[in-house]
């Protein structure tokens, strides 16, 4: 048996990660995970958004997961809605591209235009 100070520390962990998929915050990421995005790698993607997310202890942000986005061509697929700001969709995004669209779009509210569907389809 653990003791009481390890149940509780797994205890917090469980906790952290609960909240970051609680529906009441101000920014969701919302990770496509149908078929094609997990083929095309979306839950290495989902999970480097909660670790990077946790990381930076942030508190206001909702990890969270749909099926189908719709174009099964431009997986994996995140968008990101923050209230009172036009939705954007983040195109191929691979694990290593999280740390910068942490920082730059919901940290500092700067979207990484180069990432976005709008980049990828030439406009």
């Amino acid at each position: 048996m653990k003791t009481l100070a390890e149940l509780q520390a797994i205890r917090d962990r469980a906790r952290a990660q609960v909240e970051l998929r609680r529906d009441d915050a101000g920014t969701r990421v919302v990770v496509g995970m149908a078929t094609c995005g997990i083929a095309a790698g979306a839950r290495p993607v989902m999970l480097q958004f909660v670790e990077e997310i946790n990381r930076r202890g942030l508190k206001d942000v909702v990890v969270s997961q749909t099926g189908c986005i719709g174009m099964c061509r431009l997986e994996p697929m995140v968008e990101i809605y923050t209230p009172n700001k036009e939705k954007v969709t983040y195109v191929k995004v691979r694990p290593e591209m999280v740390g910068r669209i942490v920082a730059e779009h919901i940290v500092n509210g700067s979207v990484v235009a180069e990432y976005t569907i709008g980049a990828a389809e030439g406009q």
